[in-house]
Formats: structure tokens, sequence, C-alpha cells
């Protein structure tokens, strides 16, 4: 099959495409005829050494998450069989022609979706839940923050908690305002031009906001613990602008019972994600549908030219997913 390369870690140029073996089959697996693959951060964390060789889960071929026609499956797989569409998180090998997925983290593609838009969800969706509505326990009538809003799992989360019933606050570029207010954000801020605690100290009467989902790390961490309201909850799910220097208020962190929860999925067991993507699919799957949730979709690349899509990814040009195609 053919699939995407590397000899060695480096820039999004060591990535080329190649022959490889096609994924063994395993009892609790579906072979999955690939016909789309999200790209994710994690994908750039591989490619650059950051999981190394052996330790990158099921392949050493990078890809979190596909869709695409199950082509056989293993003796133990319940609720499956040959020709269905599927999409899922992987523990690698996605960025080729054929995958393996455990049964258990695959889930049926809904009518009417495309390949593309599938490959788009899990990854995003299944984390942005896990955040916000399991670990975050976001309810109808609260207020939430959440940075990146325009982002892959920041879209899904503007979404999620809007659908909830809740009042959102979203960070992002003046350009993208549009978007993340016509994917549910109720207050959209200017990260660049505005300190968003200050909007949202003004905004909440200085009240505060129940949860914040954070992506950034170190830069906001303290604007964030003081951008809470009593009994608020901070869930750290990224640290792209760093970890050095994060300053905890703890008079604020003690006097307004305020939880801080961090999350990453790649490190979890099997069970853990077997029961996150349980927990997704139960709650959102069917709401997939004309007029419902949908992925915010970037850009998309054919297979071969995945350095491409990964180098916009890595120069912060996208506004949602990128997403290759087989």
């Amino acid at each position: 099959m053919q699939a995407i390369i590397f000899d060695k870690f480096g820039a999004a140029d060591v990535l080329h495409i190649g022959e490889a073996s096609e994924p063994v089959l395993r009892p609790n697996d579906l072979l999955v005829r690939t016909r789309a693959a999200g790209v994710n951060r994690a994908d750039l964390t591989h490619r650059r050494g950051g999981y190394g060789w052996p330790d990158f889960g099921d392949s050493t071929i990078m890809g979190l998450e596909i869709a695409g026609d199950v082509i056989a499956v293993g003796e133990h797989v319940e609720g499956y069989a040959v020709g269905d569409r599927v999409m899922g998180i992987v523990g690698g090998g996605a960025y080729a022609e054929v995958a393996r997925i455990d049964y258990r983290m695959a889930m049926p593609i809904p009518d009417g979706l495309d390949y593309v838009h599938a490959a788009a969800i899990t990854e995003v969706f299944v984390t942005a839940h896990e955040a916000l509505i399991h670990l975050g326990k976001l309810q109808p009538g609260e207020k939430v923050l959440i940075h990146a809003g325009s982002g892959g799992v920041g879209g899904a989360a503007v979404q999620l908690a809007h659908a909830t019933g809740a009042t959102v606050f979203a960070t992002a570029q003046a350009s993208a305002h549009e978007l993340v207010r016509r994917l549910g954000a109720d207050h959209a801020i200017d990260y660049v031009n505005e300190d968003f605690a200050e909007v949202v100290e003004r905004l909440t009467e200085q009240r505060g906001v129940d949860l914040i989902l954070d992506f950034i790390g170190a830069p906001y961490f303290e604007r964030n613990v003081n951008s809470l309201a009593f009994g608020g909850r901070l869930v750290q799910i990224g640290i792209m602008g760093g970890i050095e220097n994060a300053r905890i208020p703890l008079d604020r962190l003690l006097y307004r019972h305020l939880q801080i929860i961090g999350t990453v999925m790649k490190s979890r067991t099997q069970e853990v994600k077997h029961g996150m993507s349980r927990r997704f699919k139960e709650r959102w799957l069917a709401n997939f549908v004309k007029d419902g949730l949908t992925p915010v979709i970037d850009s998309v690349y054919p297979l071969a030219q995945a350095g491409v899509a990964q180098q916009r990814m890595e120069d912060g040009l996208n506004v949602g997913k990128i997403v290759l195609t087989m």
C-alpha cells in the first residue's frame, strides 16, 4: 500500500510517499480502506521526533484519525461488517491507504456525511466533549470561555457548548470572528488587540465565567484563573504557548474554590480512550446531520502532499481542520 513515510525526523519536507506493508488484522480490529485522514498537531510532534520511533502507539506510520470503508473484521469484533463506512481515532497509521482501528474506537459515519468531513470529526469533537462535558461539567446556562475558538478542537468546543445551552465566549483573530459566531459563540474576543480577561470581567460584571478551555498554557494561565467565577473550572488541554513562568494566584484559587484539570488523550490507556469515544458517540453522533453539528474544514490535500498540509498547520494558517484524501 502507499503511505507517507520518512527516514529521519525534521521539517515537513522529510515526508514523502512510498510503499509500506498493510497492517495485520488483530481480533479486535477493523481493517479500513482509508478515504480521508485528519491532520493533527500530534502528527507534527511525531515528525519532529517528540514521540520516538517505537513509542508512537500502534504504527510507525503517522496519523490519528481516519474515515473509510471496512474491508476486514477481526474475530472478536461486534457491530461492524465489511462494507460499513466508519470513522474514528487510531493509534497511528492514518496516513496510508489501509489502516486498522480497534472497533471500540470506531463509529459509523452518519448518513449524508462525506469522508472528508467524517475524517475531521473524531479527534477534535471527542477531545472537546471530554474537556467540556465529562471533565468540565458544563451545564446549561453557565458561561464558558473557549480559547482558539476558530481552531479544530476550539471550533468543536464552541459548537458543543452552544448546543449544551451555555453562553459562549471565544477568543480568535478578528478575521475569524464571523466564523466563531456562526459556530455558536455569543461573544468573540480579539486576542491580538484585546485582553480577554478584561473583556470577560466587563461582560460578566466582574463575576467571571464558570469554565475555561485553554490550549495556550503559561501566557494565559494567571489570567485564566483570574477570569473564573466562584467554583469555576479551568481545563488545560494544550500548552502551545509554552510552560515557562506560569504564575498561579493561589489566593484566588483558594477563596473562589476553583478547580484546575489537565487532560491529554494520547497518553491515556486504551480502556480510557474507549470510554471517551463511547461517551461522545452516545451523546452527539446523531447530531451530525444537515443543519446540525459539523467540523470546520480549512483545506484538503492529496496524501502525497502531506508535507505541504503539515506546513500549513505549522505556520498557523489553518482555520479549522486540514484533511488528506487517498
